[in-house]
């Protein structure tokens, strides 16, 4: 094996007897590092050698650590292995969201750091240059400025950073996970989600409904009428709104009810958590019927194909519906949580609502708040101890 020595011993350049290309080796802090220069020609590979490993030394003087993964490696293999295991549990546009956060945001901050070197420190200030990167980006700054990200933002960004490190260690590439929990961070304030209270859900479909009788124009009657239908469908269903845009014909069966002796619709549910099923009240009946004589479907057909959100924000617009008390904006998101609210406030019981809308007591009972005061028990919170009669003085 032929072996020219350079800087003293320092780095060696050598050719095995069955290879066309000349390899470097160095050792560094105790660390033996090897490459191929991809050079024939001994001097070319000379100085490929010398520049790759002046490179390192440089690094070494900077105080960067060599020889072990960066970030953005560790992201590339992240992003290859998320994209397979996850399979059908994301969807794309949540995996193309992922990309796109690690594109503009965590590979031009945190690419070219060695995984030792994403600290909690570091972390922390990339909290801080993301408050301030959108107002002094040229791009923002031509628009004149725009606002900091959402708390939630940077919470899913770090997760994002989280996953990539967790990805290290089972590689070996990292020993341990630093800690990236916010500080500073007081208790978060739990805020009962927007809904109509009875009285603003009857002036919505009251108003739905004068839209469907007497639309702006003829051309739009049916989608006021599909709207209609939807608001009490929903409101009734507590249906997601992704679990309602995918829901078919097929899946829903109108039946009566063993116990109430009413007619209902049993719904084969297919959403955010998978397969489930739900029970409706009545009032969901006769807007699925009408939907089904309006449309004349196939059974495979959507029950609502068309996007009614634009219609849905002019009427809580028109309405002044479109806030609640506490400034959150109302979206279809927010007939589910009528639904669950209006439900409880009935004195449904609270497991069985958590059953029928597919999520946890534990969810209703931190955020579906209306129903807390159905609940107190004023006997129990105004109780009085009698009084000790005084004893008299001797």
């Amino acid at each position: 094996m032929a072996t020219h020595v350079i800087f003293d011993g320092r780095l060696k350049v050598y050719k095995r007897a069955r290879s066309r290309y000349w390899q470097a080796i160095t050792v560094l802090e105790g660390k033996r590092f090897r490459i191929s220069t991809k050079e024939e020609s001994l001097q070319k590979a000379k100085d490929c050698a010398e520049d790759w490993y002046l490179g390192l030394r440089g690094k070494l003087k900077m105080g960067e650590p060599i020889g072990e993964k960066t970030f953005a490696e560790t992201a590339e293999k992240f992003l290859g292995e998320y994209s397979v295991i996850t399979g059908n549990d994301r969807s794309e546009k949540y995996v193309q969201n992922i990309h796109q956060r690690l594109r503009d945001y965590l590979l031009p901050f945190f690419g070219e750091k060695g995984l030792s070197q994403v600290t909690a420190g570091l972390v922390q200030e990339y909290r801080v240059h993301r408050q301030t990167y959108q107002v002094q980006h040229p791009v923002h700054k031509e628009m004149g400025g725009s606002k900091p990200p959402a708390r939630s933002t940077l919470h899913q960004e770090v997760v994002i950073i989280r996953q990539v490190l967790k990805t290290a260690i089972r590689h070996g590439w990292l020993k341990h996970l630093p800690d990236l929990s916010m500080p500073y961070k007081k208790a978060s304030k739990l805020v009962r989600r927007s809904w109509f209270t009875p009285e603003e859900y009857k002036q919505l479909y009251e108003a739905t409904r004068h839209n469907a009788r007497r639309p702006k124009y003829e051309r739009l009657r049916h989608n006021a009428e599909q709207l209609h239908d939807y608001v009490l469908f929903m409101a009734n269903t507590g249906l997601r709104p992704d679990e309602a845009n995918r829901l078919e014909y097929r899946d829903v069966a109108i039946v009566d009810d063993d116990v109430t002796g009413e007619r209902i619709l049993e719904i084969d549910v297919r959403g955010k958590r998978g397969t489930g099923y739900c029970k409706s009240t009545s009032g969901a009946v006769r807007p699925f019927e009408r939907l089904f004589d309006r449309n004349n479907p196939q059974s495979t057909d959507l029950i609502f194909p068309a996007n009614l959100k634009k219609s849905f924000n002019r009427i809580l617009d028109e309405e002044s519906l479109k806030t609640d008390r506490d400034g959150q904006n109302r979206t279809a998101y927010s007939l589910r949580h009528t639904y669950i609210c209006l439900r409880l406030m009935e004195g449904a019981d609270i497991y069985q609502i958590a059953k029928n809308c597919r999520t946890s007591v534990d969810m209703i009972e931190k955020y579906y708040a209306a129903h807390i005061i159905n609940r107190l028990d004023a006997s129990a919170i105004n109780v009085r101890r009698p009084r000790k009669p005084k004893e008299d003085a001797a």
